[in-house]
This record gives structure tokens, sequence and C-alpha cells, in this order.
């Protein structure tokens, strides 16, 4: 008994010894997230300073897209080398790539080094992202792992909103290459942290690379974001070139599946696909990738144009989504360590999304006070903040301890494609809405300007800016009713969702 109750002491020693250096790795992986997601949006405001240094504004889009699309490709990858190699290390090269891109996309001289070396810094962005996440579950176990997924799912959602503000102010204040340089400091001392405290639990397995399913998976995936990313912006839908891209894309998924049916040890493993709660976690997260994406990228426009907000205005007018979301993501992920059940947050989160989607699609008009739309986006972000990093912490609890990074990854992989698909349905949505609208309201042969800023829609004639305007607001009107039919479709597949019991290793 002695023996005993001396083990117990030491092991209570060892975990309150062990609490501060958890404390400093959290803020260091929480750092690493905020940096990569931020590079999803912060370049936003920069595009047209950077366009008017280097020139190449047949390019500009590449500089966003390159950034998606290999962070996006990659993603699985970390989850799986992690798993084979260990994650420290892994986590280790993904940093240094990404501050390596970072440094190089600062130095660019001319537009086509600029978007080589995003793809760089992307490389390294999509594995800060997952392997931030997984890196959790090597040190926390899932009963107490709540609270800490919470904070990610805030700072996610975060990133999403302070991007474009944080690169406004530093274009304006600095120059559009320290949108890139502020990554450098705040990335080394992620990095020094991590390399002293971070000992994960979990034995490194050296097992054959399944290469071939690798090449399949980042072509098919490389083909469904140019799909998305291009379609309607760079190519028309009813391109053959696009719908060429889009059906090599899907052979290659086809190829990718066949080819993990017979690996050894595939990226993505089919018998995942068995289990209820992995699945259901990657569909509900796909849709709220599609939902937080669509939200943010409209509500700005609709705040620019019809409330006449400036850019920064607006960013900090949505502030109220973004603080409940971060809100709400931290309060569940504690009530979730102290009870150890989860089920019931994605239903009441995608719920009250629901909510707010369909009072976003039904009641907000161009007369609609600021005040009700702080409502409404706050009762999104809310419900948002319960769902997000529920999702993750479900996946991981649901495979075995070594299939962790691959969890991880996918629920990312289907978020992060949600987003991209997301982005590309609701602005073919908008964008045919708005042309409709103005077809049948505006007279023939009058003269619109060409690039339909929020200050040429503001100089329009006074009955025209009236008639474009309630044309604009039905557009929006439709968006938002469409991704309330989508936000229903998650609702009823987290009905199914199951609680497991969160395991304590």
């Amino acid at each position: 008994m002695a023996t005993q109750n001396q083990r117990n002491a030491e092991s209570v020693e060892q975990v309150t010894q062990a609490a501060p250096s958890i404390r400093l790795l959290f803020s260091a992986l929480l750092l690493v997230m905020l940096l990569a997601a931020l590079d999803q949006t912060i370049v936003s405001t920069a595009l047209p300073t950077i366009v008017g240094e280097l020139g190449g504004l047949e390019k500009l889009s590449w500089v966003v897209t390159a950034y998606m699309l290999s962070s996006t490709i990659v993603v699985p990858l970390y989850g799986k080398f992690g798993d084979l190699f260990g994650r420290k290390r892994v986590l280790q090269i993904a940093i240094v790539l990404f501050l390596l891109g970072s440094a190089l996309c600062g130095l660019a001289q001319n537009m086509t080094e600029l978007i080589l070396m995003r793809a760089l810094q992307g490389l390294g962005g999509g594995g800060l992202m997952v392997i931030s996440m997984a890196a959790v579950a090597d040190v926390i176990p899932p009963a107490d792992r709540g609270r800490y997924q919470g904070l990610f799912g805030g700072v996610f959602g975060l990133a999403t909103v302070v991007g474009p503000l944080i690169g406004g102010f530093l274009v304006q204040h600095f120059s559009w290459r320290w949108i890139f340089y502020i990554n450098l400091p705040l990335g080394l001392f992620a990095l020094v942290v991590i390399g002293a405290v971070f000992q994960p639990h979990v034995a490194k397995i050296r097992r054959e690379i399944d290469y071939l399913g690798a090449i399949y998976l980042a072509v098919a995936l490389t083909c469904i974001i140019l799909f998305t990313s291009e379609g309607g912006t760079v190519m028309a839908w009813d391109s053959g070139q696009l719908w060429c891209i889009l059906a090599f894309g899907l052979v290659c998924l086809g190829g990718f599946i066949y080819e993990e049916r017979l690996a050894i040890e595939p990226i993505i493993p089919l018998a995942l696909f068995r289990q209820r709660t992995f699945v259901l976690s990657c569909l509900i997260g796909f849709i709220i990738g599609m939902a937080l994406l669509g939200s943010v990228t409209f509500l700005p426009l609709y705040l620019q144009v019809v409330k006449g907000s400036t850019p920064s205005q607006a960013g900090m007018q949505l502030l109220p989504l973004m603080g409940c979301l971060l809100t709400t993501s931290i309060i569940s992920g504690r009530i979730i360590s102290k009870v150890g059940k989860y089920r019931l947050f994605p239903i009441i989160g995608t719920f009250l999304a629901l909510v707010a989607m369909l009072l976003l699609g039904m009641r907000l008009t161009n007369a609609t006070p600021l005040h009700m739309l702080y409502a409404y986006i706050a009762l999104l972000g809310a419900g948002l903040g319960l769902v997000m990093q529920v999702l993750v912490l479900a996946a991981q609890n649901s495979v075995e301890p070594q299939q962790v990074g691959v969890a991880t990854s996918s629920t990312t992989l289907f978020r992060s494609i949600g987003s991209s698909v997301g982005v590309a349905v609701f602005g073919a949505v908008f964008t045919h809405s708005l042309q409709s609208g103005l077809m049948a309201s505006i007279p023939d042969g009058t003269q619109l300007p060409r690039a339909m800023s929020a200050a040429s829609i503001h100089q329009l004639p006074e009955a025209i800016r009236t008639d474009y305007l309630e044309a604009f607001g039905g557009a929006i009107h439709q968006v938002y009713q469409i991704a309330a039919c989508v936000m229903a479709v998650a609702f009823l597949l987290s009905l199914f969702m199951k609680n497991y019991p969160l395991r304590k290793r």
C-alpha cells in the first residue's frame, strides 16, 4: 500500500511539474495555428498594393490560390507523416518551410516569384494547422482535450476576420512585405519552444510510405481546388477546359481510392470510413467550412455596399461573430472535459447556425439596423463555435492512437475543401442572382461601371443606385437561404452522432 501511495504521489508531482511546460507548449501551438490561418486571409487587402509595385494583374488571383492549393494538398500527407515519423520532427519541418516561404515572399521582385514562394509557404502552412492540432493528442488525453481543442477553433475563426485588418494596417503603415516578415520572429519563437518542451508520448513507427497514393491524392485535390477557385473568375462555368480539370481530378480520386485498398500503409485508411463518428465529423466539417467562409465572404460586402462602411469598419463590425465563436468554442471545450460527453454540442451548434442563416436569409434587408445584424451574426458565431473543434475531438477519439494524425488531417481536409467549394458555389449563386436582378430592374442601355466597388456604386444616380441595392439585397438573401439549406443537412447529420467514452490516456 505504501508503495502504491508513493507511486501516486510521484505521478501527481510529475503532472504538476509538467503543467507549466504543457501551457507553454500549447501557447506555441496556438501561435503556429494562428500564423497558418492568418496567411489564408491576410494577403487580401494588400493585393492592390502588391500589383501596383510588382505588376502582373492577370496573375493576381494566384497569390491567394497558390497558398490555398499547396496547403490543402499536403494536409493528409502531414497527418500520415506525423503518425509515422513523430509529430515533433514533422511539425518542426513544417515551421521551417513556412518561415522560409515567408522570408522569400517578402523578398519577391515580381509576381511569378511571389506566387512560387506562396506555394512554398503553403507547403509548410498546411502542416502547421494539422500537426498543431494532432500534437495536442500526444500530450493531452481525450478526456481533458476538449478545453484545449476549443481554443484552436476560436483562433481559426478569429484569424478569418482579423487577417484582412492586420494586412490593411501593415500595408498602410509599413509595407506589404511586412505581411510576410511578421511571421519570422513569431515562428522562430514557436520553433524554439516546441523544440524545448514538446515531448510526445507516441512512439515513432517506420513503415513503407504510399507514394503512389500521395501522388493520386495531390493531383485530385489540385484539380478540385482549381475547379472551385478558377470557376466563374478566371474561366467561365461553361468552359470545357474547366470541366476537363474536374473530370481529371475525379479520375485521380478514383485511382487514389483503388490504391488505398492495396497499399500496405495507406495515406488515409479506407477502414476509417466505416466508423460512423469519423464519417459524420468529416461531412459536418465540410459543411461548416462552407458556412464559415460563405458568411465571412459576403457580410463585409453587405456592410460596405449597403451600410457604407469602410473595409476596416466592416472587419470590426464582424467582431460579434468572432467573439461569440471564440467564447462558445472555449466554453464547450471546458464542459466536454468536465462531463466527458460531446454529442449534444454539434446538435445545438448546427441548430443555432441554421437559425442564424434563416434570419440572415429572410430578415436581412437594406434597411435592417446594425444592431439586428450583430445579433444574427453573434448567433451564427455561437453555433459555429460549439461544433468546429468538437468534430476534431470526436474524430480523434474514435480511432486508434496511432491513427490520430490521419483522423485530424482528414477532418481538416474536408473543412478546407468545404471552404473552397463554399466560396465557389455561393459566389456563383450571388453573381447569377445579382445579374438577374439587375436585368429585371435596370433599364436596357444603362451603363454600369465595369468594376462595381462600394465607392462606384454609391456614385451611381439615385434611381439606379436604389435598383442596384435592391438587386444586391436579393442576391444576399438567396445566398443565405441556400446556406440555410446546407446547414440543415449538417443538423440532420449531427443527430446521428453517438457519444463514445473519452479515453483517459
